[in-house]
């Protein structure tokens, strides 16, 4: 898609160019296990790096700093940190989502290991969900003892994550708040008590929206309604990657809310509704004093597509 222009609308609604913010503090930062093979077929390993935030490759033997290089360095990374076992990466800047960054380590030993650096691992690239790299734990010899034991702790971490996610699920089958969330995506708001306050039309080149403002009883929502207008020659789809409830638009402590979608992903032409509740216990401080909250929409390359403003006016006493 097309970089969005920066557009403010009226009061409540914040349309933020694709270019000017990223995901940043809200990515996911992982430590992985990186097994390297020499077969031929075999692709050349990507590290997933994000501006401003510093990945640590660690091997199993020392690095020779003399033959270890990133090509191009100059102008989008800091100079490369080369000691002992590990190798630290540290771009300047978010790189843009094709840029790709050849990276040449050399151990004392003299084998060489090629990586590709690349901008955040996002869940077009086939995953459940995108991340940053924070260590990379990376091991020539797949069966020793230190790569079992480092793949070990991957699996762990991937079963929680799972367990939390299915714990989630359940959670929300007999959540009221995802059941009216279910409702609004489903353009079904007079089955609800919400009573719609206010609309907002943000300007936008690819991408026609409407954001909705509703007061509830103990609660409030918002229902964003896009539709994808980009009819360019790829014919992309828009697609959803998170949401994120906040005190404001600069503080990272998260909100619970419910969100339900219409669908994740726009094609040209389609529409699609995303729905948020959030209950009256969300815009409580801890000294009980109601405060307004920003909702923020991210799409599929983890960039801001609109962001909100939910006042706590909205939440009928």
């Amino acid at each position: 898609m097309r970089n969005f222009p920066l557009s403010w609308s009226i009061l409540s609604v914040v349309l933020v160019s694709s270019m000017a913010v990223a995901r940043g503090p809200y990515d996911k930062v992982v430590i992985r296990t990186e097994k390297i093979s020499d077969h031929p077929a075999t692709p050349t390993s990507s590290v997933y790096v994000s501006g401003q935030v510093a990945t640590v490759l660690r091997f199993e033997k020392d690095v020779d700093p003399a033959k270890t290089k990133l090509l191009g360095w100059e102008g989008r990374f800091e100079p490369l940190l080369v000691g002992s076992k590990k190798v630290v990466i540290e771009p300047l800047r978010d790189l843009n989502h094709d840029e790709a960054v050849p990276l040449l380590v050399t151990l004392v030993d003299g084998t060489e290991i090629p990586f590709i650096v690349k901008p955040p691992f996002t869940k077009e690239d086939g995953g459940w969900e995108g991340w940053t790299d924070h260590q990379v734990n990376v091991f020539k010899d797949p069966d020793s003892y230190n790569a079992v034991l480092s793949s070990l702790y991957d699996s762990l971490k991937k079963e929680r994550a799972l367990s939390e996610e299915i714990q989630r699920f359940k959670k929300e089958e007999n959540s009221v708040d995802h059941a009216l969330a279910t409702l609004l995506a489903s353009g079904e708001a007079q089955k609800t008590p919400f009573v719609r306050k206010k609309v907002f039309r943000p300007k936008n080149e690819d991408m026609d929206m409407v954001v909705e403002l509703f007061s509830g009883p103990g609660k409030a929502a918002a229902v964003v309604t896009l539709r994808n207008t980009y009819y360019g020659d790829s014919g992309e789809p828009w697609k959803f990657d998170g949401a994120y409830l906040t005190r404001d638009f600069t503080s990272f402590t998260a909100r619970p809310f419910a969100l339900r979608l219409e669908r994740s992903t726009i094609a040209p032409g389609q529409s699609g509704k995303i729905a948020v509740v959030v209950d009256k216990s969300a815009f409580r401080t801890k000294d009980g004093e109601l405060v307004d909250l920003a909702l923020q929409i991210f799409r599929g390359d983890g960039l801001l597509q609109v962001a909100v403003a939910l006042e706590h006016t909205l939440v009928d006493q």
